[in-house]
């Protein structure tokens, strides 16, 4: 694993530790030899991370759409800057080019982003390790949300294992660096439900 996509908000959030993590997160990556992808901004949790691991001579690439080079502010000392049509493409893109994911604390684009992934993994299409960087307990109600879908039954136990979580930057690169994907039973394989309305 050489190059992590980040999912992170283009703001800071109201505890100044979003901040001291996703530089700490930034630096100890970019002294270990691990690139960025991520979204191109440089506002925000997004922008912190980027310059953290530039000003320790990583390499960071940013995805962004045309129409929003403008409006989110472009980092404009990124190693490489790629274009692309639509959000769609961006998302394709920084996959491509990640072997694997960490959230950092976002909104609803970050929730996006990181669901998408969780998804294709419980789904087979990618085997990469997931990371979210729960700093204060930040994602928490996700992460409760997760085994709340379990204890329904609308997922698996064994769907717990696709996401690793901690809020120290160094354990979190760990995990992820010793994860190894467990076999997963795709549930539509073996479910026999009928879905038809009853007469």
């Amino acid at each position: 694993m050489k190059s992590i996509c980040i999912f992170a908000g283009s703001s800071f959030g109201n505890d100044f530790e979003y901040v001291e993590k996703a530089r700490e997160l930034g630096k100890i990556m970019a002294e270990n030899g691990f690139s960025i992808v991520y979204g191109g901004s440089k506002n925000g949790l997004m922008g912190e991370i980027a310059n953290e691991v530039l000003s320790h001579d990583g390499e960071v690439v940013g995805i962004m759409p045309r129409g929003l080079i403008k409006g989110e502010n472009v980092h404009s000392q990124l190693t490489k800057l790629i274009e692309v049509d639509t959000m769609h493409e961006r998302k394709a893109k920084m996959s491509e080019l990640a072997d694997g994911y960490i959230a950092l604390p976002g909104g609803l684009g970050t929730f996006e982003e990181l669901f998408e992934v969780l998804c294709w993994a419980q789904i087979g299409i990618h085997h990469k390790p997931i990371g979210v960087l729960n700093v204060n307990g930040y994602y928490d109600p996700l992460l409760n949300l997760i085994n709340h879908c379990i204890q329904k039954g609308f997922s698996g136990e064994i769907h717990k294992s696709i996401i690793s979580s901690s809020s120290d930057p160094e354990t979190l690169l760990s995990l992820m660096v010793n994860y190894v994907p467990k076999e997963i039973e795709y549930k539509w394989n073996h479910q026999n439900v009928s879905l038809k309305k009853e007469k």
